[in-house]
Parts: structure tokens; sequence; C-alpha cells
């Protein structure tokens, strides 16, 4: 096993951290603060080609391997995990689900506009009522002649007040559970769409999370994504691949911690002497750097396995559950290390647990995390 990194991987991964550095850090505090990302930085994004990884060419993307998007993400999720949800929502889930399951006139109305930073995307799964019981989700789409109009609402929907399209999921049969759920692209200036920004959120305050609500929405029979009936399976695999992505976040929030407990000890003194000195305070290093270690690396397996195509959704949930827990037991440590000054936000070790926290909660919590591995070794599925 060759764990080096190509000459293209690096150089992409040189002009990630080089952006986040000059573009992103800088900023992440003052964004968190006035909980808004400068909205310019999608474009910038866009520019780079990072909103365009993995997809073809032929539709406005910039190619690349699951590796070099992963490197991607993890330097996004260094410099502010806000920014890094854009990305990996617009592109990760609504791009990569369009270039796989859409047809031939959306993949050319829409991909070209996403992989730009021109138009932002949105995945409209979860609902009120409905978090990881994905397949009892009560938005309703009717048909109606060649158009479906469409009923419900959508919640806590990164992206949602930014978003120019929606992959939305609704019921379109009467079948139970997942059987009825299609999917749709949904733009977002439809007639009976609203939209409510969600405020007051632990973390990722950046990011625009919203309410969005479907009041007889219409749209053409052209806007279904997959065959119908098919949405719960464009869901769950958007989900597989988003979940690489949420632990490549993961581990660029650990070694953001790293970095700053690292920087922290030598420069703190205490009893005549750098903290970096007392063993207990080493120990705490040393933990964040294990789990930044072990979290990379079941990261970057999961890249290899796509790139190879191989199967990988069972090893996508062991890294998401890993590396989610691991950079909020990171944060803490680090937090431990800068001892008073981590809790104010001066130091930037209270904004990382914030934002790992929810890691551990969205894209399939920790503990369906755990079922679908253990379904997976065991062959039963368990509630």
């Amino acid at each position: 096993m060759d764990l080096d990194l190509s000459e293209e991987q690096s150089a992409v991964r040189r002009l990630a951290r080089d952006f986040v550095d000059r573009e992103i850090a800088p900023y992440a505090a003052g964004w968190d603060r006035a909980e808004n990302v400068d909205r310019a930085v999608v474009k910038k994004l866009g520019d780079l080609g990072f909103l365009g990884l993995t997809i073809d060419e032929e539709y406005g993307g910039s190619g690349g391997d699951h590796l070099a998007y992963v490197l991607v993400t993890e330097e996004l999720g260094r410099g502010d995990s806000a920014v890094r949800g854009i990305l990996s929502v617009s592109l990760g889930l609504v791009a990569k689900s369009v270039a796989a399951w859409g047809s031939e006139e959306q993949k050319r109305q829409w991909l070209p506009r996403l992989c730009s930073g021109e138009a932002i995307g949105c995945f409209g799964l979860t609902e009120p009522g409905t978090g990881s019981d994905a397949g009892s989700l009560a938005t309703r789409a009717e048909r109606r002649g060649d158009a479906f109009v469409i009923n419900g609402s959508k919640m806590f929907i990164t992206n949602g007040t930014w978003a120019d399209v929606v992959l939305l999921f609704a019921r379109t049969g009467d079948e139970p559970g997942h059987k009825g759920i299609s999917a749709f692209l949904v733009p977002t200036d439809s007639p009976g769409l609203t939209r409510r920004e969600i405020h007051g959120k632990l973390g990722l305050r950046g990011q625009a999370t919203a309410e969005l609500v479907f009041e007889d929405v219409r749209v053409p029979a052209s806007a279904m994504v997959a065959p119908e009936g098919k949405g719960f399976s464009v869901a769950m695999s958007a989900l597989a691949k988003g979940r690489m992505s949420v632990a490549a976040g993961c581990v660029g929030i650990a070694q953001a911690c790293l970095d700053a407990a690292v920087g922290y000890a030598g420069q703190r003194e205490q009893f005549g002497r750098p903290i970096a000195g007392h063993q207990l305070v080493q120990e705490l290093i040393a933990d964040i750097a294990v789990d930044v270690d072990a979290a990379r690396l079941l990261t970057w397996r999961v890249a290899d396995l796509i790139d190879r195509g191989r199967p990988f959704a069972t090893e996508s949930s062991v890294a998401k559950l890993y590396a989610s827990e691991a950079a909020v037991r990171a944060a803490n440590n680090a937090l431990q290390v800068f001892g008073g000054y981590g809790y104010i936000d001066e130091y930037p070790v209270g904004k990382l647990l914030r934002d790992a926290r929810v890691m551990t909660l969205y894209e399939g919590t920790s503990q369906i995390q755990k079922l679908v591995i253990g379904r997976s070794l065991t062959g039963v599925s368990a509630f």
C-alpha cells in the first residue's frame, strides 16, 4: 500500500492550504460571531476548481479523484467548518448526485453552474419530524398531468437560504417506508417555496442553515432525478459519499486542534517553563495527534475504495463515526491545553469544539453509523 500523494494531489493540497490560510482562517472567528460567512468565498472556491472536483470536465467540472476531494475538504475543515459544509453539500451531495443519477438535460442545466459557484445546491431530506428515520418522510409530490405539486417542509438544510436549487426528496407513492420516495431538482425561486434561516446554533454559525416550506410548489415531471420511487437510493448513495466528506472535515478540525495546542503549549509558561514541558500536557497533545492520524487514514481509505470502484459504504460509516468522535475529543483536549483561555473566543479552540459537536449528529448520527456497521458485520438489521 502506497500512502504517498501523487504530484497532482500534493499540488491540490498546497493550493487548498494556501487558500484557507489566506481567505478563510483569518476571517473564521468574525464570520462565526456574525453568523454569516462572506458569500464571496463561494465564487473563489469555484474559480479554483474546488466546487467541480470529481465532476467530468464535459459538464464544467475540474475532474480529479476522490482523494484530492478529501484533501481539499480537510483543509477547509481546518480553516472553517462552516465553509467546508458549503462545499460538502453543494458539490458532495447535490452535484455528485446529479452527475450520477441525473438526465443529460439536468446535468447540462445544473452542473456547470454548481461547479463554477454561480449556483449553490442544498439537500432537502431532513424534516421537522424525520431525521434518522429518513424512510418516514412526510413531504409529498402529487402527479398532476405533466407536473408534480409538492407540499411539506424540510429542516436543518445547509445552504438553505443561499441555494439556487434543492435536491428534494418527497413521497410520490403510497408504498410504506422508503419505497414511495422520489427525488426532484427544485429551483428555489419556484412560487410557493419559502425559506427561513435558523439562527442561534451552537456551531457552524456562519453557515446558512434553514427551514424550507413547500406550499403547492409545481415542478415539471422532467425535474425528477432517477426513476420514480428511487429517491431513497439517490439519498443513501449521496450520504455514503457524504459521510466521507464529513469525516475529512473532522480530520481538518482535529488537525486545527493539534496545531493550536502545540503552538500554545510552546508559548505558555507555568511553573517556570513552557507547559509543553509538562508530561500531562504532552499526553493531551499526543492523544490529539493519534486521533488525527487514525481519522485521516480511515478517511483516505474510503476515497481510495471509491476511486478503485470498490464497495465503500461501510468503510465510510466507520470513517465518519471515528473521525466525528475524534474531532470532539481533539477539541476537548485542545481546550484543556489552553485552560481558561480556551473558554473565550479570542482563541480558536472553543469554536472548534462547537463545530465538532454537530459532526456526530448530521448525515447520520454516531448511533446510526454503529447500526450500519453492525448490520454489515452480522447481516441483521437492528432498531
